[in-house]
């Protein structure tokens, strides 16, 4: 029995369900199986053959009992037998595993050491194998934690990202809710003055109809006395008439004005109607500001806060930054939105009297609100100097005379011309001369909360060819 339970455990496992055999049951063809597997299979063949040879069978397996003995010893030592015992024990020659074979990865016992199967193959004591074996599975594990702990800091990050791009979304809806109610409290405004309008001019013209009709009911009813009399007269004897004749024909010829005509008593309908929706939008042009830049909040720094109409910008920092920390003052940096790639382009920025600001433009936008490598132009103010920058925080130094409030920046990017000019004194600050190949974004950079920077509106004008 004890040779017998020397055998592999595939020796005891069921070909059908592949486990330790439960009541096997032996064909005619020698092959065993589980009584309840061998009888599902002809189930679902519907045909009584052998699992394995296909051979059919006419007669009822017989139960193997032999097997059946050996698999609940097995079961049993199985269970008794502690768990360390049965691992260190080579399961083809009963000896304890002590050597690890590097070329098949398992351990081996001195007898498989002299086998063909592991003839000439590098072989290491288990403690030494261990020992290099965890370091290396260490240093994998170091990295998958590290993987990890990636994967998860970015997970964290997309969902505050998700968070984020939902507060935002809300707040843009609340933002935009709120211009159109601008809209909407006009446009209610206009029809209300309009049909004030009509209302008055109606009132207006059927008060002078009614008096019209009131004073032409009395003509009328004055003529109906005459007429009335008259008539009466000319029903009187000859010489009663004869008689009132000198009063009859003074009456008969009473100057009589003839009925006044109507005239301007409609409602003037083109003066109400006539191009209605142009004189509105025309209208509108008043409280509406159009902004050659807005800006993309996106791209702002941390230390940035941008207004909600996305055409101003204030630094709101803890500290103003040094002009040597390059990293803290990219913070302060934001860019329009858009960018040009052609034609001429304008916009006045109203900078006050802040003393640390940068315009401009950069050639591309980053997600974080700092510039990508791409070069920049621009012209900044710090410590009451002015200065030309290009493709660095410091630049070339300019000599301004007085104090700059408002900045003109022009772009001719197809020329390739950058200027910066006062527009209060029409007095050239700088101009750069280059060529442009790539997308200019304009470049706002505040480092002082003393005044904001604001992008000044242009005055909108209809002209009717």
């Amino acid at each position: 029995m004890a040779s017998n339970l020397s055998l592999p455990e595939e020796d005891l496992t069921c070909s059908v369900c592949m486990d330790i055999f439960t009541d096997p049951m032996v064909l005619k063809c020698s092959h065993s199986f589980c009584n309840a597997c061998l009888h599902k299979c002809w189930e679902e063949k519907e045909a009584r053959e052998c699992p394995i040879c296909r051979v059919k069978t006419t007669e009822d397996p017989t139960c193997n009992r032999a097997l059946k003995n050996l698999c609940e010893t097995f079961l049993k030592l199985k269970i008794e037998k502690p768990a360390s015992t049965s691992e260190s024990l080579c399961s083809i020659h009963g000896e304890r595993l002590k050597l690890f074979c590097l070329n098949d990865e398992e351990l081996i016992c001195l007898i498989c050491q002299t086998s063909e199967k592991h003839e000439n193959h590098k072989l290491r004591p288990v403690q030494e194998a261990v020992l290099k074996n965890k370091e290396e599975i260490d240093g994998a594990l170091r990295v998958l934690q590290e993987k990890l702990e990636a994967f998860n800091e970015e997970k964290q990050k997309n969902n505050q990202e998700a968070d984020f791009i939902k507060s935002q979304a809300e707040c843009t809806v609340i933002q935009i809710q709120e211009e159109f109610e601008k809209l909407h409290q006009f446009l209610r405004y206009e029809e209300v003055t309009r049909i004030a309008a009509l209302r008055e001019e109606e009132e207006q013209k059927s008060q002078r109809m009614k008096e019209r009709v009131e004073k032409m009911t009395r003509e009328i009813s004055s003529l109906t006395e005459a007429v009335r009399a008259l008539e009466q007269e000319m029903r009187a004897d000859d010489i009663s008439f004869l008689q009132n004749y000198k009063v009859t024909k003074r009456r008969a010829q009473s100057e009589v004005s003839n009925p006044e005509k109507v005239s301007g008593g409609s409602i003037d309908v083109a003066k109400h109607l006539g191009n209605l929706k142009y004189r509105v939008w025309e209208r509108m042009l008043g409280i509406i500001q159009y902004s050659p830049v807005t800006l993309d909040p996106n791209t702002k720094g941390d230390d940035l806060t941008v207004f909600e109409d996305l055409t101003g910008l204030r630094y709101s920092g803890e500290a103003e930054p040094s002009s040597d920390d390059d990293t803290h003052i990219l913070r302060c940096v934001v860019l329009g939105s858009g960018g040009f790639g052609s034609g001429k382009h304008s916009w006045d920025v109203e900078v006050g009297d802040n003393p640390a600001w940068v315009l401009g433009v950069a050639e591309s936008s980053s997600s974080d609100g700092g510039l990508q490598s791409g070069e920049m132009w621009g012209l900044g103010h710090r410590d009451g100097e002015y200065e030309a920058i290009r493709c660095a925080v410091s630049g070339v130094k300019l000599n301004v005379r007085r104090g700059v409030k408002r900045v003109r920046v022009q772009l001719d990017w197809d020329r390739g011309r950058l200027s910066f000019s006062d527009p209060v004194t029409n007095t050239s600050l700088h101009t750069f001369k280059c060529r442009f190949a790539k997308r200019l974004f304009p470049l706002f950079l505040a480092a002082s909360d003393s005044d904001p920077l604001i992008i000044c509106p242009v005055r909108v004008s209809v002209k009717v060819g």
